[in-house]
């Protein structure tokens, strides 16, 4: 399973971008795709068109809900991370994908780098 991150939906919405590419391959392999409700929250955010929502709620039709066992553990990542502000989201969105034994494709690995040593697994292109 691959959770995309919200950065990694907004390019691969750009036709034959890196992550375009990416993510047509995982979906010809047949390789589960998915995203947390935080991540699809983020990206509805935008700024984003109409065709760009369909199309994205066409390639993750059913995105992740944010539980409480995600919330207890994106606060442990939260505090193991060092509780720099702005990260919290981050946090949350990792601890969807780690819930689901998902790896994360990002466009920003930096973001998640300090998360790899709680098992998160990066992806990126």
């Amino acid at each position: 399973m691959i959770h995309l991150d919200t950065g990694f939906l907004i390019r691969a919405l750009v036709r034959n971008s890196s992550e375009d590419i990416r993510l047509r391959e995982w979906l010809r392999s047949n390789t589960p795709v998915g995203m947390s409700s935080i991540g699809w929250a983020e990206f509805l955010c935008g700024p984003v068109e109409k065709n760009d929502i369909a199309l994205a709620g066409r390639i993750v039709p059913d995105r992740q809900p944010f539980t409480d066992e995600d919330a207890t553990a994106a606060a442990r990542l939260f505090n193991i991370s060092g509780r720099r502000r702005g990260t919290f989201v981050d946090c949350m969105i990792a601890a969807v994908a780690l819930g689901a034994g998902a790896s994360l494709a990002t466009t920003n690995p930096e973001d998640f780098r300090r998360l790899e040593t709680a098992g998160l697994q990066i992806i990126t292109v």
